[in-house]
């Protein structure tokens, strides 16, 4: 190695569905995974100013178990390839890994870290063999999520709810039966790891000085950790930092607001009022719901009711049988909207569908996209600004639909809810504005909200 190498810190997020770059700013969203694309974002040649960290859009939530494992695997064997590559030409970095998923516990928890923990824990970072410790941290203050004594709760209706009773916890793909962390690891574990052998950071923990313990943990610990503020979390990532400078090798399965803990970046440049700077040419956009919790269900409500807004409903029950004809019928009324100035709104049919078994879900969740995927293909090429609602949904519009290899994080329209932009040499949508809108955050006016802040 370069005896005069710099060491320079980078935050690398491997991201289960496109929304946890929902707290940060001006940094690389990647919807590709190559090495050079990897080395690329880790020398940040894209931005004026180089990020603390950047994003790998894995959309492993989208996927069963087998698959999720395997594009975690290729993703992280690709980042060990592109960091010694750089490292032999002097260029060193300290990277902290992040597996980011759900705050309300969903996704593929422990395969993904698992996968990481294998890939990365050995040869890098010299000494250890693999990661001291890996850390639950679900909480996102944006979304009303917050850890207390270990137990994790979402605020319903300005209550605290434990969230093994929210509609989150009966998903059926993702179920489970626990708030209380240590019993969700053993739970998801199928008993691999005792709720008995995890360590747990309670808040006054957080809010005092925990490097000893820190820097006590080996072995690829479990660690669960409080937090009810950003200032718990800043504050705790500030000892964690320093733990990770004095050569401790953490992982990390987290919600958004650790991001922001980690990242400490400026103020956005642009406020989330004034978000419609970005709109092309000031001209009425097309907004894609896919998701169809019951939140985004009483969103999408308040949206159709808005002036200048035309719905239009894609009755999922005929995207097997008449596809053709289905995505003519959408395209042909999403380009008469926008002829008129108005503001198409494409959504799925609400009625809730039983299916046999997690693989015939994933598999109609997938036709559903792709016929969604095909409309955003479709739109008229003048479109001011697109709004992705749901966490897949979005993930999709940015990988598929747009096929971006990397787009820019700009800020938050609303909190919780990111605007990137596509890169000024697009082929359809130049310097587009995307919102990336999760399915389970904002009140019920929310998706309203983010229309008007973008429309004229």
């Amino acid at each position: 190695m370069n005896g005069s190498a710099m060491t320079q810190t980078k935050i690398i997020v491997l991201d289960d569905d496109p929304t946890g770059s929902q707290t940060v700013h001006s940094c690389q969203l990647l919807t590709r995974w190559d090495a050079p694309t990897l080395q690329a974002a880790l020398l940040d040649t894209s931005l004026p100013n180089p990020s603390p960290l950047f994003f790998v859009l894995t959309n492993t939530r989208g996927m069963d178990a087998t698959r999720a494992a395997s594009t975690t695997r290729e993703v992280c064997r690709n980042l060990k390839l592109a960091l010694a590559d750089l490292a032999a030409g002097g260029k060193v970095f300290n990277p902290i890994f992040v597996s980011r998923s759900d705050s309300t516990l969903r996704g593929h928890y422990p395969v993904e870290t698992d996968a990481m923990a294998e890939e990365l824990g050995p040869g890098l970072g010299g000494e250890g063999a693999n990661f001291d410790a890996h850390f639950l941290i679900p909480a996102f203050f944006e979304g009303g999520r917050y850890t207390r004594n270990s137990m994790h709760y979402l605020m319903v209706d300005n209550v605290p709810k434990p969230v093994h009773e929210t509609e989150f916890a009966r998903d059926s793909v993702f179920g489970y039966r626990h708030s209380y962390l240590p019993d969700y690891v053993e739970e998801k574990t199928a008993g691999r790891i005792k709720a008995g052998e995890v360590e747990r950071f309670l808040l006054e923990d957080v809010r005092g000085d925990v490097s000893a313990r820190l820097m006590a943990l080996h072995g690829n610990r479990c660690c669960v950790v409080d937090a009810e503020t950003q200032a718990d979390l800043n504050h705790f990532a500030d000892q964690l930092q320093a733990a990770a400078a004095r050569g401790k090798r953490f992982l990390f399965r987290s919600a958004a607001s650790l991001l922001t803990a980690l990242a400490k970046l400026p103020p956005q440049p642009v406020a989330p009022e004034a978000m419609r700077v970005y709109v092309r040419d000031n001209k009425p956009g097309a907004v894609i719901v896919g998701s169809h919790v019951k939140k985004t269900t009483a969103q999408l409500e308040k949206l159709l009711a808005e002036p200048g807004i035309v719905g239009i409903e894609v009755d999922v029950a005929r995207i097997e049988p008449a596809r053709a004809a289905l995505l003519q019928s959408v395209l042909d009324q999403a380009a008469r909207a926008h002829a008129a100035g108005s503001t198409c709104v494409v959504y799925t049919s609400r009625v809730e569908r039983q299916f046999a078994d997690q693989a015939t879900r994933l598999a109609f969740g997938e036709a559903v996209s792709s016929f969604l995927m095909d409309v955003v293909r479709g739109l008229p090429t003048t479109l001011g600004f697109l709004i992705g609602k749901g966490g897949i949904t979005s993930n999709d519009v940015l990988s598929d639909g747009l096929a971006l290899k990397t787009s820019t994080v700009l800020g938050q329209i609303l909190p919780g809810c990111s605007v990137v932009r596509c890169p000024a040499d697009h082929p359809r949508y130049p310097d587009l504005p995307v919102v990336i809108f999760p399915g389970n955050v904002g009140d019920d006016a929310a998706l309203a909200t983010a229309y008007r802040r973008l429309s004229a």
